[in-house]
């Protein structure tokens, strides 16, 4: 199936994990799609998962699908809520979005411990704090 899709690259959509608040007990951390284009996205698609090994053992969590019939030019949708205790797996986000009636799709890897505040930028659109990929 995935050789059958035309190779469309994907270029000015991120995934960003902001930090939303804090408190003395801990952190609120949600996930956002931005769309940096000049040009709304269709029919979204995103997976989300997380893998890797803690303490020793190979641990996977659920997967989740999202859904988002349009993400509108240089905006963003929130994805989902994540917990800090998945911040030493790979969380895993696969993006499929239409412009017209082309197909594109990218996947995200947030490497294990990448989520941390030397990696933090101010994030476009959103204009909070986090760590992003393009």
């Amino acid at each position: 199936m995935i050789k059958d899709l035309p190779p469309n690259v994907v270029k000015d959509i991120a995934v960003a994990v902001a930090l939303e608040g804090e408190n003395a007990e801990s952190k609120v951390w949600y996930v956002y799609l931005i769309n940096l284009k000049n040009t709304p996205l269709e029919n979204v698609l995103v997976t989300s998962k997380g893998y890797g090994e803690k303490n020793g053992e190979q641990v996977k969590t659920s997967v989740l699908r999202h859904s988002f019939p349009l993400i509108e030019a240089r905006s963003y949708k929130l994805i989902e809520p994540i917990d800090e205790q998945t911040f030493g797996l790979n969380n895993e986000y696969w993006l499929s979005y239409y412009i017209g009636r082309e197909i594109f799709d990218k996947k995200f890897i947030f490497l294990p411990e990448s989520i941390v505040d030397d990696n933090f930028i101010k994030l476009p659109v959103l204009n909070k704090p986090g760590v992003m990929i393009l």
